[in-house]
């Protein structure tokens, strides 16, 4: 296993001769004693549980600490016209993608603006290293240094558990703070959460497979279903390709050699490269999520056997994520990146009112997803998996919301759908879905009923489950989206109204089928089976026993778009880029690669949303589903110029 950083060092010689090289105004700003001129700047999400947290004594001044400071893009209008150009066809940049350096240059901050803070840092004893893209500075020092160099005083906190340490309201000098978007890493508190989620009640169904032996769907039964066997039949195995993982949890780096091998994958030896970032998440675990890790390498890299997979793993923590993403998209290696983590926007946006956090926090990972873009990378995010009430996951209330960073425009959320067919679950009852459809657990709450001997409205009420869908509080609806069918119009299937502050339900037996509008940010942008009840095998040696299980989530659907990404750009003969301002022409064109999910009523729904007869969208499964040997031809017939290199 390679471990390796695109980051550059800033010595302490650089930092020192920085100082003397800054502009005059810096001279004040490096003054340690002069606090008149401090100012608040941003501080990244810690957790909804700072106010509620035990605070137990200040964090030793000794205690090692990390920070990401994540600087504001320049001219980032200007970025998304490019970003819009490089996805149209006829335009001279369509397909023209930046370079590191070259996006360093356009929107980067300034060399004076990064010297002006590393320096400040080092005053403080504090080292940095700034990534390539000028956009954001990785810190590492003590409690103590950074106690004096943001103004604030780190405490050991503990919550349901966990302890970590946390700050309140950061300053910079004025003059510092500007160019700063977010400060990352002085709450170390990791809420983030996998959206991969287990059987939930075993099927019985046809003979009964041992945890020795695969059970569950395979990416063999997706390439049949989602039509990627033509291009695998053509010799397309995404030779040449490289896959990125974006994940918080260590992988078990055997276990997908051995996934591989047990399922007749021959994708060949050491094609994982696992790089730390920040230190990485600590030793492979289920209780980390080490089964997300292990399910996203598995199925991304048996999609494209010849693709090479880099793994990029984090702690668990608001500033891992970012270095996470900002390490992949300045190593500029793969041209398509999957994520399987999240929160809810609720999450973010609580964190916002109570003066925890500035919705700033959000804005780290549009800008990398923009980045990203205009250089051509596709970036991919799990959607959700609790239907369109994301929040009652990781928040507890029962309001509509939608998943962070899928929310960002500039990824392509991956949405979830249940796949047809009889379920046999033996004494418990018989459920036969009729057609592919919204994932949303409403089929299988007699199932429930019976499995746990409560009523149907405990049963809707304690499994709420299925594909995120629903709009965007925080982003506006992108240009892609906007005059689309279906977009900012929505049928809905209201099972579950909010009530009592949208902490608790009213359930709905006979549900009225409701007509409304949203705006902002459509969320997803397509689905594939992400159904556990009709879900995939997953193996890994943590398991024990035989080492194989049964999972679903829209887990599984980011990474198998990353490696459907990966057979594309092999066929097209390039970097196809930015997916959502490409796959909205085509899906209202006249020979659209998707098959929309429309049908209205309780048979097609994510526990809210539904489908619309006749349109293009949906908020329960945006475009639909995919025809993937349709979708690389219409991407090969809109080739455009060549990538310029990292």
């Amino acid at each position: 296993m390679k471990q390796s950083s695109p980051i550059r060092s800033v010595s302490k010689a650089f930092a020192a001769f920085a100082v003397m090289s800054a502009p005059l105004w810096f001279a004040s700003a490096s003054a340690s004693a002069d606090t008149s001129s401090l100012v608040d700047v941003p501080q990244g999400v810690g957790s909804q549980v700072l106010q509620q947290s035990s605070v137990f004594g200040n964090t030793p001044a000794d205690t090692p600490v990390t920070v990401s400071i994540i600087l504001r893009a320049q001219h980032e209008d200007q970025l998304q016209q490019l970003i819009q150009s490089q996805s149209t066809p006829g335009s001279p940049n369509f397909r023209r993608f930046l370079s590191v350096k070259q996006f360093a240059e356009q929107f980067g901050q300034p060399t004076a603006v990064i010297q002006a803070i590393t320096a400040y840092l080092a005053h403080f004893g504090i080292q940095t290293s700034v990534y390539p893209d000028n956009l954001a500075i990785t810190a590492d020092g003590t409690a103590g240094q950074f106690d004096q160099a943001f103004d604030v005083i780190l405490q050991d906190m503990s919550y349901h558990g966990k302890t970590f340490h946390g700050a309140r309201e950061p300053k910079l000098p004025g003059p510092l703070a500007g160019p700063i978007l977010a400060v990352l890493g002085l709450t170390n508190y990791g809420n983030f959460a996998s959206h991969a989620v287990k059987q939930v009640v075993p099927t019985q169904s046809g003979p009964q497979s041992s945890a020795a032996e695969p059970h569950g769907l395979l990416p063999s039964d997706l390439e049949k279903r989602y039509d990627v066997a033509p291009l695998i039949a053509e010799g397309d195995l995404g030779q040449g390709q490289t896959i990125g993982i974006v994940t918080l949890a260590a992988l078990n780096v055997p276990d997908a050699y051995t996934y591989w091998q047990d399922i007749g994958v021959d994708g060949g030896a050491n094609r994982i490269t696992v790089t730390n970032v920040d230190g990485g998440p600590g030793a492979p675990s289920l209780d980390t999520g080490s089964d997300e890790t292990a399910l996203d390498v598995e199925q991304s890299g048996a999609i494209a056997p010849r693709a090479h997979i880099i793994v990029y793993q984090a702690p668990n923590t608001d500033y891992g994520f970012a270095d996470a993403f900002f390490t992949a998209v300045n190593q500029n290696q793969a041209g398509s990146i999957s994520a399987s983590w999240g929160m809810s926007e609720d999450a973010v946006n609580y964190i916002v009112a109570t003066g925890q956090e500035s919705v700033n926090y959000s804005q780290v990972f549009n800008e990398i997803a923009e980045q990203a873009a205009a250089q051509g990378i596709s970036m991919f995010a799990a959607a959700g998996d609790a239907g369109a009430y994301d929040a009652s996951r990781d928040l507890g209330t029962t309001d509509l919301s939608v998943d962070t960073p899928a929310d960002s425009p500039y990824f392509t959320a991956a949405g979830g759908t249940t796949l047809p067919g009889t379920q046999n679950y033996g004494s418990l009852g018989v459920v036969t879905v009729p057609a592919e459809r919204a994932w949303g657990w409403d089929y299988l709450w007699p199932v429930l009923e019976n499995a746990y001997g409560v009523d149907e409205a405990t049963a809707a009420e304690s499994f709420v489950a299925g594909g995120g869908g629903g709009y965007s509080a925080i982003y506006g609806t992108p240009w892609y989206q906007q005059g689309v069918p279906g977009v900012n119009r929505y049928s809905a299937v209201d099972w579950l109204t909010p009530t009592q502050n949208n902490t608790a339900w009213t359930f709905h037996s006979n549900p009225p089928i409701v007509q409304g509008t949203g705006s902002g940010r459509n969320v997803p942008d397509l689905s594939m089976d992400a159904d556990p009840q009709t879900g995939y095998a997953v193996y890994s040696q943590l398991f024990g026993g035989g080492g194989w299980s049964q999972y679903g989530g829209t887990s599984f659907v980011a990474p198998q778009l990353a490696g459907i990404t990966a057979l594309i750009n092999e066929y097209a003969g390039q970097r196809v880029g930015f997916w959502n301002g490409q796959i909205y022409r085509f899906a209202t064109s006249a020979h659209s690669p998707f098959t929309p999910l429309n049908a209205t009523g309780s048979s097609n729904d994510n526990e809210f949303y539904t489908g619309t007869a006749g349109t293009v969208y949906n908020p329960a499964t945006g475009l639909g589903t995919p025809d993937v040997y349709a979708l690389a031809q219409a991407f090969k017939g809109t080739a455009g110029g060549p990538h310029t290199g990292h």
